[in-house]
């Protein structure tokens, strides 16, 4: 089949063990979904559903599992353009020159036409490995004005769900965090199908307590999500003791930046105290494993927030675009920290791509397959079945599956992969296109891209 952009009227997926990450359901073995239009109207037995009428179209979950889509709580899709490029730089000894000799460089060569190929090949490797939202937060200085726009069109014709931001900050100018807060609000008026706008602010060390507090306000004007890098690398706590006397999450804290629409990238460094004020606030933390290994900057206190109470989701900060390779990171990277193999439980970790990502973002009927809930949708079936699928449900998928045991996905009543083919787009033909547009950028940017100065010496 190919895709008509048009929901089915009625789906039935059916025989499969369907994970649907609600507490009140729990897992339903020889289960079945009926979606109609794009909600989830019926989950239960296989027979007990079938009993609800014919369906237009039938799906089968046999020996595998179903399980919502699963939502990427922090990621930069234009971090693929990077995948393998060839830079003489010299070698980073920390995390702050990693941004100035590999991404800010980066940065300032984006143009739209990238913003989109880049959107375009995360989004259809996303799809084809069962993540049917995201949220992105997007860096061009010199591209800012209709990036978002460039962005959405890349993620409608995939098909999939984004919340999609520009990066706001004033590393380079006061104004260029200025016009970056535009775009956000400017897009934030003018949202385009299922790409929705948030706010987002690069981190404390970059920003001036003015840009912190103008982003809030959009935030609180919209009803939207606000993000910020916080504690990724000890250069953000050290900025903030020097220049204003406090840790990261303090002097957020003070500007008025903690809520529960605001989620906190990465939060590796962060101690007790400030584990409690993100608690107390409600605000969300997006944990991002294999990008924080990537960058050699530590291991998060995940273990402690969730003790806290503190909602953790689950990103790729634009790394690896598999999020069951995330989830399994996320999994093994906090036992082996501990040398604990009870820290975290497989259900936890799936949690943090589904219910709790939903939760961070504001999306109360996404994030679990129950009746009223959007119909956002994956079957997974292993390609070698070595094991039978009647055991531990979780266990199985954190531990041995991964995006090339996705099968078919559906987002809001619309099957988008069949089989494990994209239906949406001709994946042959847009991979050229990005190819084109990703060489183009390679030869701007260069093998020895001039190293970016640090951030100006933001204080009060």
């Amino acid at each position: 089949m190919r895709w008509s952009g048009l929901a089915e009227e009625r789906v039935l997926v059916k025989g499969g063990t369907v994970v649907t990450m609600d507490d009140a359901l729990g897992i339903i073995r020889d289960g079945a979904v009926l979606i109609e239009g794009d909600r989830i109207a019926k989950v239960g037995r296989a027979g007990e559903v079938e009993r609800e009428g014919k369906p237009d179209r039938v799906i089968d979950a046999r020996g595998g599992f179903v399980l919502p889509g699963l939502f990427c709580g922090h990621t930069h899709l234009y971090g693929i353009a990077l995948r393998g490029a060839l830079l003489n730089i010299r070698p980073p000894s920390d995390f702050l020159q990693i941004l100035q000799r590999v991404w800010w460089p980066l940065d300032e060569k984006l143009t739209n036409e990238d913003a989109y190929a880049t959107a375009l090949a995360a989004c259809i490797e996303m799809a084809l490995t069962g993540t049917t939202c995201f949220a992105d937060t997007y860096s061009a200085p010199n591209g800012i004005e209709g990036s978002l726009d460039a962005i959405a069109r890349a993620v409608n014709e995939v098909g999939i769900r984004g919340f999609i931001a520009f990066e706001a900050t004033e590393r380079r100018s006061r104004e260029e965090g200025e016009r970056g807060l535009r775009e956000n609000e400017r897009y934030l008026r003018s949202q385009q199908g299922n790409a929705y706008g948030m706010v987002s602010v690069h981190a404390s060390f970059t920003v001036t307590d003015e840009i912190v507090r103008k982003g809030v306000e959009i935030s609180e004007r919209f009803g939207c999500p606000i993000t910020i890098h916080v504690s990724e690398g000890p250069n953000d706590v050290y900025h903030n003791i020097e220049r204003y006397g406090k840790r990261t999450v303090e002097r957020l804290e003070e500007v008025g930046a903690l809520s529960r629409r605001a989620v906190l990238a990465h939060c590796v460094h962060l101690n007790d105290k400030e584990i409690a004020i993100v608690a107390r606030h409600g605000a969300s933390v997006a944990h991002n494993p294999m990008s924080n290994m990537l960058n050699a900057v530590g291991v998060a206190p995940v273990p402690e927030m969730l003790g806290a109470g503190v909602n953790v989701c689950l990103g790729n900060d634009g790394y690896v675009f598999d999020m069951f390779e995330n989830v399994r990171s996320a999994f093994l990277i906090h036992r082996v920290s501990r040398r604990n193999p009870t820290v975290l439980s497989p259900k936890q970790v799936l949690e943090m791509v589904t219910v709790k990502a939903a939760r961070a973002y504001g999306m109360k009927d996404y994030g679990s397959i129950a009746p009223g809930k959007l119909a956002d949708v994956v079957v997974l079936r292993p390609r070698l079945m070595a094991t039978p699928t009647t055991g531990d449900p979780y266990a199985y998928i954190v531990n041995g599956m991964g995006g090339a045991d996705v099968r078919h996905v559906i987002v809001g009543g619309r099957q988008i992969v069949e089989d494990g083919m994209l239906l949406t787009l001709d994946v042959e033909e847009a991979e050229r296109r990005i190819l084109r547009t990703v060489e183009r950028l390679w030869d701007r940017l260069g093998a020895s891209p001039p190293e970016a100065v640090e951030p100006l010496r933001l204080g009060r």
